[in-house]
């Protein structure tokens, strides 16, 4: 077997790491000049993510960490108003041009933030990466588009709901059965299988094959106000609780980061969490202990707070308009 040497495998990646680096220094510099505190949390624990689209990844009994999340709020529960972690978080069996197992994750959470505020600081976070990197907002994005990442040129904010009616012709608040979400979207043209009939297969169906590579061509676009059953972590809006306080930004088609106005309230995070497991149960996919900690955290107080994960790879894709994740990591799976 022969060997590519390291000069030849990292040829076409010098430059992209560079600038990841440079990114990562802007921003820990962003969340140092706004009173963040920087943590660090384990990555292998006894619970990790619950939600049903998750595959943990096994080790030695225990997991790896998806996200960091259910740590990091027992710290906010402790006292730590405004915390900021980069880690590795780990996904089994994801393996893509814009997925791999292990990935860089930037999450953080503010006390006393709305998740209009949060929409507000992640813009600016961004923004900001890009001038101390690059020294301007306008980048090619992956897809060969520009993209203008400034917040004053107007990132696009559009509900879930709206961005189904506009992008596939589809009617949803979360309320109706899936064999009805079926109908409706097969009305529109889409090609859902006949046998789907969960309401969740068929919603993700509808907003990864046309919804997603629509948003965030010209400049981010920020998807909010999710049905409520996919809530996951985070509290249903206070004037329709058939959504929930969740959005997630998108830029040339790619999913960059995932918010919650968080859920702090422990009877509520306890059902949904019960409900998941039986769920993972029922469809035979590992089954993970609820977290305890965590609840017992909640229970014991956590402020209102808003909390997002933004994908530092994915990030670094968009400022160099790589179209690959391979193109800005230092060693890809394959290559260890």
């Amino acid at each position: 077997m022969t060997l590519e040497t390291e000069t030849d495998r990292l040829r076409d990646r010098l430059e992209n790491l560079r600038l990841r680096s440079r990114a990562l220094t802007a921003l820990r510099g962003f969340f140092e000049t706004r009173g963040y505190v920087e943590v660090e949390t384990p990555q292998r624990v006894r619970s990790p993510g619950m939600e049903l689209h998750l595959r943990a990844v096994e080790a030695s009994g225990w997991w790896l960490n998806t996200s960091p999340e259910y740590q990091m709020k027992r710290l906010v529960a402790g006292g730590l108003e405004r915390i900021y972690q980069v880690c590795h978080a780990f996904r089994d069996d994801e393996r893509g041009p814009h997925h791999v197992t292990e990935f860089t994750l930037c999450e953080w959470y503010r006390v006393g933030a709305s998740i209009t505020d949060l929409m507000e600081e992640t813009e600016q976070l961004v923004s900001h990466v890009a001038r101390s990197v690059l020294g301007r907002t306008t980048v090619t994005g992956p897809d060969g588009c520009e993209l203008d990442l400034a917040p004053a040129q107007g990132w696009e904010r559009i509900t879930v709901r709206e961005a189904a009616r506009r992008y596939a012709g589809v009617e949803l608040d979360g309320t109706e059965t899936g064999p009805v979400l079926a109908q409706r979207a097969r009305q529109a043209g889409l090609c859902i299988p006949a046998d789907a009939v969960d309401w969740d297969e068929v919603f993700s169906r509808i907003l990864v094959d046309a919804v997603e590579p629509r948003l965030g061509r010209t400049h981010p676009t920020i998807l909010h106000r999710y049905p409520a059953r996919q809530a996951a972590l985070a509290r249903l809006c206070s004037d329709d609780p058939r959504f929930a306080e969740r959005f997630e930004v998108y830029a040339s088609g790619l999913e960059l980061a995932n918010a919650f106005g968080e859920l702090t309230d422990a009877v509520e995070q306890r059902r949904r969490l019960e409900e998941e497991q039986a769920a993972r149960r029922d469809l035979a996919l590992d089954d993970h202990p609820v977290d305890q900690r965590f609840l017992a955290a909640l229970a014991q107080g956590m402020p209102p707070t808003s909390g997002i994960a933004l994908g530092i790879d994915r990030l670094v894709m968009i400022l160099c308009g790589a179209p690959r994740i391979d193109d800005v990591l230092t060693f890809t799976p394959e290559e260890l």
